[in-house]
């Protein structure tokens, strides 16, 4: 029997739902950039009225919220040293949030200003807490010492994400034989654009571990 016979199907769309929009979502936004996403484009990515997104998510800066939540999923948190002492499971925690927002440069500014509020992210947050508070922790030091660690990743991403956006390009360092050559200039040459990331990772946490006990 031919294969005429038997007509191959189109593959069905996914069905909608929250998960869906906003992954898809931010897929858009890593292709054509924060500044030019719009509802209507999204409509068109998923193929439906972008009236249909609304179903979902009451405006934009709900959708925003979701797409933090994919950004956020992405950590792959149930991975993480979860049995291993509180600084290898805050260290690994902080390298992968730096890591999954610079995949996504053009989304950084989304993730960076709205809170996280799903239920994978407080439970992750409980969690932390109390590996941190059996190590010797209160509660508070131990909020305290995440959100040092959330903002300096997410800082440093931030700065990242601007340099690989063009940042770089409008740099006005002066080249290595311009008179104008300095000791900051060679310094930046030397330091690099990320090697200091590690070393304020270790070193927050080396004075946190004062506040254990």
């Amino acid at each position: 029997m031919s294969d005429d016979a038997h007509p191959r199907r189109r593959p069905m769309r996914p069905t909608l739902s929250r998960e869906y929009i906003a992954a898809t979502a931010l897929a858009l936004v890593d292709d054509i950039g924060r500044d030019r996403f719009s509802m209507r484009k999204l409509g068109a990515e998923l193929g439906v009225d972008p009236m249909a997104v609304y179903r979902y998510f009451a405006d934009q800066e709900a959708l925003f919220d979701g797409i933090a939540e994919v950004l956020f999923d992405e950590l792959d948190v149930e991975s993480l040293p979860w049995d291993g002492p509180w600084r290898d499971l805050a260290e690994q925690y902080t390298h992968r949030l730096r890591d999954v927002l610079l995949a996504h440069p053009h989304a950084v500014t989304i993730f960076a200003t709205r809170p996280v509020r799903s239920p994978a992210a407080i439970e992750t947050g409980n969690r932390m807490i109390t590996v941190m508070t059996e190590a010797g922790f209160t509660p508070g030091d131990a909020v305290r010492v995440l959100r040092c660690l959330r903002e300096f990743a997410v800082g440093h991403a931030l700065t990242l994400a601007a340099l690989r956006l063009g940042g770089e390009r409008r740099s006005r360092k002066p080249p290595p034989d311009s008179p104008e050559y300095n000791l900051l200039a060679r310094g930046a040459d030397d330091a690099g654009a990320c090697g200091h990331f590690e070393l304020g990772v270790s070193a927050m946490l080396d004075s946190f571990a004062r506040l254990a006990g």
